[in-house]
């Protein structure tokens, strides 16, 4: 229960209710979340309402991750979300009567659903809010073995990785080194599921699937269906904010900022931040989470600072934005690149590193910012005027390999794309296995 998880989850929903009408497709959410997922997909998806479960410290209402009011709260959070396995599965139970329902696909996690499914006698499909490289680097790197001087400085190699690539220790995603995994998780749902669903395509991630293949059970397939919102269409996305119009009145290319819903930035690195955007030249538009923290520069008439909603899609897609000053959390990436638009790749936490390599370095649609400590102002000048420079040779090569990526995404989810017979061939494949236990299940009731 996270923005970023949330929203591909309501995409994919999205693309099985519009493009496979022959199906019921049931979002399972708590009430806080009903509102925002509501109004994400068509009125054919139906919703499934679970309470969400109430602790001492956590404040009534909070029900996703974006919500806390501290990000102390994030363990007691975890805890809570925990306490949803039973009613999960009192709701399971009735969907299972008399037979049980297609699939449940879930957030990997959400480690108990796989559980109840199986309990249930239900298919379950892991969904993968990662790439396939992250995914591939993240699962080889728990496994192991790494060599000694992973974790020392330096670069390593780490197994199962194609040999012509090398990490660092701060490009492996937080657990992978130190083998711990968030309390939710449950380390058997990938390898026992049925399959793994994944938001990306295959001239992104193709190198990487059969290594996150190899970590499952024997036949389950990596179906890569991204970008999912591709799929979901034009739903009308909210802009209380009014980002559009102000885009519309820009004359010059604009920069985009901002590092998703989840990561927290100091007020010091929002104040060099900011003093670097205005020094760039450039005229910038920023979403901001702080409801604190203040410009301490005048950002004048051709900076705007949002601090509620923004259609990041729809912002990232219109003509007067030029590139992204990015998180680099996977779902930006992927809006990013389905755009055409160039990226200054800032990683704040989670996989996002590795997500900084692969589209600045792999892909070659944008440039790195130097992590480790708070980066000053001269230093986002000159990295935002490098990602503004549109003419220089830099800047033309980085167009031209996101104008790539653009169009490589929509030929994925168009007809006979990859992405879309992937779609088309994840619920052939349900439905015939589900036909064949149908049968037996109809045997046994006969021998009974």
């Amino acid at each position: 229960m996270a923005k970023g998880h949330t929203l591909p989850l309501l995409h994919f929903a999205t693309a099985l209710s519009v493009h496979h009408k022959g199906l019921r497709v049931t979002v399972v959410t708590t009430p806080a979340n009903l509102a925002f997922a509501r109004s994400r997909v068509p009125s054919s998806v139906r919703f499934a309402v679970l309470p969400f479960p109430s602790l001492p410290q956590l404040p009534a209402g909070v029900e996703s991750t974006d919500a806390l009011p501290s990000p102390s709260l994030h363990p007691t959070f975890v805890q809570a979300a925990a306490l949803l396995q039973e009613p999960f599965a009192e709701l399971m139970a009735s969907l299972s009567s008399p037979s049980p329902p297609l699939v449940l696909v879930s957030d990997f996690f959400l480690g108990f659903t796989r559980r109840v499914a199986a309990d249930a006698g239900v298919r379950h499909v892991v969904f993968h809010g990662m790439s396939c490289f992250a995914t591939a680097l993240a699962t080889s790197a728990m496994v192991g073995p790494l060599p000694s001087c992973a974790g020392q400085g330096g670069s390593f190699h780490v197994p199962r990785m194609p040999a012509h690539l090398t990490f660092t220790a701060a490009e492996v995603p937080p657990g992978a080194l130190t083998k711990t995994t968030d309390p939710l998780m449950d380390e058997d749902s990938e390898a026992s599921s049925w399959g793994v669903l994944v938001n990306s395509f295959t001239k992104l991630d193709e190198e990487f699937v059969a290594i996150v293949e190899s970590f499952n059970r024997p036949g389950a397939r990596a179906w890569l269906v991204g970008p999912l919102f591709l799929f979901a269409g034009d739903i009308l996305q909210q802009d209380p904010e009014g980002c559009l119009p102000w885009l519309d009145e820009q004359s010059e290319p604009v920069v985009y900022v901002s590092f998703g819903t989840q990561a927290h930035v100091a007020d010091e690195q929002l104040g060099e931040l900011a003093r670097g955007l205005v020094q760039s030249g450039h005229p910038f538009l920023w979403a901001v989470r702080s409801e604190t923290w203040s410009p301490p520069v005048d950002v004048g008439p051709h900076g705007r600072v949002v601090r509620g909603w923004v259609p990041q899609r729809s912002v990232l897609e219109h003509r007067a934005v030029g590139g992204f000053v990015s998180h680099c959390g996977w779902n930006s990436v992927m809006e990013s690149l389905a755009a055409g638009k160039p990226v200054l790749a800032w990683p704040m936490m989670a996989e996002q590193p590795v997500n900084a390599r692969h589209v600045a370095d792999m892909i070659g649609a944008g440039i790195r910012m130097d992590g480790g400590g708070v980066v000053g102002k001269a230093e986002v000048e000159k990295k935002v005027r490098r990602l503004m420079d549109a003419g220089g040779e830099e800047g033309r090569k980085m167009r031209a390999r996101a104008a790539w990526a653009r169009q490589a995404a929509r030929s994925a989810v168009s007809g006979g794309g990859t992405s879309r017979m992937a779609l088309l061939e994840l619920v052939e494949e349900l439905q015939r296995s589900y036909d064949r236990d149908a049968i037996g299940r109809e045997g046994d009731n006969t021998k009974a």
